[in-house]
């Protein structure tokens, strides 16, 4: 067996941050590990991410893989190194399809004690009693935009902001793998965007879950430039690009028979 190498991060992130990627892209078998990709296989994947990669903000890539998906693609230690661009022409050849692109953005360290210790804002702590409020929320808002920031009342963290008495904008934050990191999304109305509001809730809520413990993960697509925006204006920092099989797809080549 190809002894583990350890990952370098970036520093500037909390531990807790490096530690579950360092976990997921480096726990198993090791096969390859240079400047253009490191490849790690483990069993202990599941067949819906039975395929990740991690494009990190310093450049460097990392895959992870089932076994299944290395034999199909005749992976083995000691092999020739394969190129990235190579390792992915070989996913499409077997017929594994990745879901599009995630950016993972995180507080560095330097600046999540100013984001937990920032004064009021104008969004809410969100509870059982706003229930009449977020169904009204809830539908004037598409079913895409809903799809898309996946927030809700039962979330482990809720937060919104009012215009007089209605609900225009709501951020949610549910634990992520198991971690102490929370996933957040946030969701504005179309007709009150552009006033600030989203990014009053990201940095609220953000506060709200520096203050118990947990690291703020705000997440989305390459082509999303006003979520990418956001996310720079409340003061997060890109860590990676994060890919990973597609639910959409059948992926039937990823799963053992």
């Amino acid at each position: 067996m190809t002894p583990r190498k350890t990952i370098e991060f970036m520093p500037e992130f909390p531990n807790s941050i490096t530690e579950y990627w360092v976990r997921v892209f480096t726990d198993g078998e090791v096969i390859q590990a240079d400047q253009d990709l490191t490849i790690t296989i483990n069993p202990t994947l599941n067949h819906r991410r039975s395929v990740m990669l991690l494009r990190q903000a310093d450049g460097l890539t990392r895959a992870v893989l089932t076994p299944h998906v290395a034999r199909l693609l005749s992976l083995q230690a000691g092999a020739r190194p394969l190129p990235l661009q190579q390792f992915r022409a070989r996913l499409t050849e077997i017929g594994v399809v990745l879901h599009d692109p995630d950016r993972v953005f995180y507080y560095p360290d330097a600046a999540a004690p100013r984001v937990a210790m920032a004064g009021e804002e104008v969004a809410r702590q969100l509870s059982e009693r706003d229930q009449a409020a977020f169904a009204a929320f809830q539908s004037e808002a598409s079913e895409q935009d809903k799809d898309g920031a996946f927030v809700e009342l039962d979330h482990w963290a809720v937060f919104g902001v009012f215009e007089r008495e209605r609900l225009v904008s709501v951020a949610s934050m549910y634990p992520w793998d198991n971690t102490a990191i929370a996933d957040l999304g946030v969701l504005t109305l179309p007709d009150v965007r552009g006033k600030g509001h989203a990014k009053a809730l990201v940095r609220s809520i953000s506060r709200h879950a520096l203050n118990l413990g947990h690291q703020p993960q705000f997440r989305c697509q390459l082509d999303n430039s006003a979520s990418n925006a956001l996310a720079q204006a409340a003061g997060l920092s890109l860590f990676g690009v994060w890919e990973v099989v597609s639910s959409n797809a059948r992926n039937t080549e990823t799963q053992p028979s």
